[in-house]
């Protein structure tokens, strides 16, 4: 057996070389040019391989270096964090979940997704009996209460085209969330779901109310909490755990991770039926398979790894600091833009943002966030309710939360009132 094998691969081998002789001599050192060529390529920094790209990034740098960035589903990642949204675990390929992979290789994929799905359960102190928890970059949800599903004419997400949504609404006179017609209104639809969530809502939500409803209409309960994930992993606000069976979030806004997504569900014990046998929570099986293989293919390892990092650090007692000054800064700057003469929805704020209502201006929230921009101000254009157009809103929302030292708040707040005052 050793002689043939040995016989094959000298064969092979001379094969292999007769094939290379039949080769004009300049072919033969064109290939293994090109070979040496590619893998220097490889190795290679960005900006020898691609100037232009290079350059843009470089640009953009520069842009979020040199202005204000105001806009509350941005937030700045730590250099950890892009480091290993950066790494080789961008080449791996790994559907499936840990332990249950449909590829080979998946060793330390597997311990970094178990890791992070570790991390999540700490961060928001949740009992691993009872909760379970995913972070799949690809997973995102819209919130109903602003309509941003579909509009009286037309369907816009995936969610308000294959199942029927009701949106509930803000009480226009006091800004905050109508829970007695959500109320009334549930009762009507007979929802299977109730969303607790926004965008762009300065209150905070009422999640006892919600479970009270959810409960009466025997619907599950999402809560969203994509906008404010990093307060609540703080614990400077209240968290939607306590009262939801589902809970989503974003990872790349107040959390400061990469771009990304998380879905908690709970699990375990859910009561003691009159027969006295024990109902369990299903939520795990059938969120997973409308996950992978329903919804997702191959995961990003390299997301899932800078995302493990990102709720790393929102366990320390700077990010707690951190996220209790963001409150503080919103708080002062709502503030003084109510000074300034400025009607706020909700008359004010309670989390991380601000939303200026510019009707009574005679101005829209296009124009705003555009000469905004031209002195380097990033914000952004929002509904109110009663707008007709979602792209030419009669409001802005800010989120001083990038600048949360108190002497850089102060002239920001001096920059950005200068500049409304020039509108």
């Amino acid at each position: 057996m050793p002689t043939r094998l040995n016989g094959a691969v000298l064969k092979v081998s001379h094969m292999c070389e007769t094939a290379r002789s039949s080769l004009p001599n300049q072919a033969v050192t064109e290939k293994e040019t090109s070979r040496a060529t590619w893998i220097k390529q490889l190795n290679a920094p960005l900006g020898e391989i691609d100037p232009e790209i290079a350059d843009i990034i470089e640009l953009e740098k520069a842009r979020q270096w040199k202005g204000l960035e105001l806009i509350p589903s941005e937030n700045f990642t730590s250099v950890a964090v892009m480091q290993a949204v950066g790494s080789v675990m961008t080449n791996k390929y790994s559907e499936g979940y840990p332990g249950a992979r449909y590829y080979g290789g998946n060793e330390y994929i597997d311990m970094a997704e178990s890791l992070c799905q570790k991390r999540a359960l700490e961060a928001f102190q949740l009992d691993p009996a009872k909760w379970g928890g995913y972070s799949k970059p690809w997973l995102g949800i819209y919130d109903l209460s602003l309509q941003k599903l579909h509009t009286d004419t037309k369907k816009i997400s995936a969610v308000s085209i294959f199942f029927e949504t009701m949106p509930y609404r803000l009480n226009e006179s006091k800004g905050y969330i109508d829970y007695e017609q959500l109320e009334k209104s549930a009762a009507l639809f007979r929802p299977k779901l109730i969303v607790a969530g926004s965008s762009a809502y300065a209150g905070l939500y009422d999640y006892a109310h919600i479970r009270k409803v959810c409960d009466k209409q025997k619907a599950i309960m999402l809560a969203d909490m994509a906008h404010i994930s990093g307060l609540v992993a703080a614990g400077v606000i209240p968290s939607p755990f306590e009262y939801a069976d589902v809970v989503t979030t974003t990872s790349h806004k107040s959390l400061h991770g990469p771009h990304g997504a998380m879905i908690f569900f709970r699990k375990g014990l859910k009561e003691i039926n009159k027969k006295g046998e024990d109902v369990m929570y299903d939520y795990e099986d059938k969120i997973n398979k409308a996950v992978f293989p329903g919804l997702q293919g191959g995961p990003h390892n390299h997301t899932i790894s800078g995302l493990a990092i990102a709720l790393k650090q929102a366990r320390t007692p700077d990010y707690k600091s951190y996220q209790e000054q963001v409150l503080s800064n919103c708080s002062k700057f709502a503030q003084c833009l109510l000074e300034k003469g400025y009607d706020l929805v909700s008359g004010g704020t309670e989390n991380h943002l601000v939303l200026v209502n510019l009707r009574d201006k005679g101005i829209d929230g296009s124009r705003v966030e555009k000469v905004l921009e031209s002195v380097h101000i990033a914000a952004n254009k929002n509904t109110v309710p009663g707008d007709v157009s979602a792209m030419v809103p009669g409001a802005f929302v800010w989120e001083p939360q990038l600048c949360h030292l108190e002497g850089l708040l102060k002239k920001i707040l001096l920059r950005l009132l200068t500049s409304l005052m020039q509108l």
